[in-house]
């Protein structure tokens, strides 16, 4: 097949391209690099600096593309609540860009990386496709209101979309920067170096961490699944985890002696989130392999910067 990524310079993006290229598809990358970094890319991939609103660019890059996946997007929570208007402009307007450029050129089907963070607040867990959303930032305002985007230009246009809403992916090659780093990040780096492990209230507050290489697994399959148009699919590993418990197994695997503070400041977020994956089992015959406790010790095992902050 003939690919697009947005950004493909990105954690989850460069390691889906990475794997497609493996398996011998030809991949195109478009990114910003705002955050990414083309060294995570194989130079198999054809990669192009740009913005995702630049049409033009969009309208050469899709020329003999069989399938899109749009991961583009600023994704820092705390970030998008200071600069909700930069946030609706990439998440938001440049999804209707490439949806636009899409139609242009012809290609017919789009996988857009959504985010579990629309749901917020939910009391049934673990959390169905088919509950209200509740998002709490502009994070993720901006995509909920890409994904009625995507289907409701899908559906106008004859593009076959589908929506994946992917929980708290983490694993090597993550991007961690030096405020607001991703929670598994963040503890395992801050543990390495001996530092603090700042939990906020009380830490009961869960999360569905997944591994990256259970993710690429999901968005693989949903280039080719049958019948999935219009649909929105969880992608997680089914399992809770409170940021308390996340702590003393970072601690534990890395067999580091950090200090653990709690922060008596909540944090604003979800009390409690967990993907409902029974729809990507029979829709992507999606099964999580990776535990968490597996996935931070091969977090820590194959990403460099760890290992020089633990002195290996």
């Amino acid at each position: 097949m003939h690919i697009l990524i947005t950004g493909a310079a990105g954690f989850l993006g460069s390691s889906l391209a990475n794997r497609l290229v493996r398996e011998g598809h030809t991949v195109r990358g478009l990114d910003d690099l705002s955050t990414g970094d083309p060294s995570l890319l194989s130079p198999d991939v054809h990669f192009t600096r740009g913005d995702v609103n630049d049409r033009p660019k969009l309208w050469s890059l899709l020329q003999d593309i069989d399938c899109v996946y749009h991961l583009a997007a600023r994704v820092v929570v705390p970030e998008s609540v200071l600069y909700p208007r930069e946030y609706n402009l990439v998440n938001v307007g440049g999804t209707v860009s490439l949806m636009e450029a899409m139609r242009d050129v012809g290609v017919r089907r789009v996988v857009f990386v959504s985010s579990g963070a629309v749901y917020g607040d939910q009391q049934q867990q673990p959390v169905r496709e088919d509950a209200l959303p509740d998002p709490r930032s502009p994070y993720a305002v901006s995509k909920l209101a890409a994904e009625f985007y995507v289907k409701t230009i899908g559906a106008l246009w004859g593009i076959e979309t589908l929506c994946l809403r992917v929980f708290n992916a983490y694993g090597p090659g993550q991007h961690i920067p030096p405020v607001h780093a991703p929670v598994v990040m963040a503890f395992l780096r801050q543990a390495l170096n001996n530092g603090t492990l700042v939990i906020h209230g009380d830490g009961g507050q869960t999360r569905d961490y997944v591994y990256v290489d259970d993710v690429v697994n999901a968005m693989l399959a949903a280039s080719t699944a049958p019948e999935v148009n219009q649909m929105t699919i969880n992608v997680g590993s089914g399992r809770e985890t409170s940021v308390r418990d996340l702590a003393a197994m970072v601690v534990s695997v890395t067999g580091a002696d950090p200090e653990v503070v709690y922060n008596p400041r909540s944090d604003r977020g979800s009390s409690r989130l967990c993907a409902d994956i029974s729809l990507a089992g029979d829709k992507l015959n999606f099964k999580p392999s990776i535990s968490l406790e597996t996935g931070l010790r091969l977090t820590l095992e194959r990403d460099s910067r760890l290992r020089v902050r633990n002195g290996k």
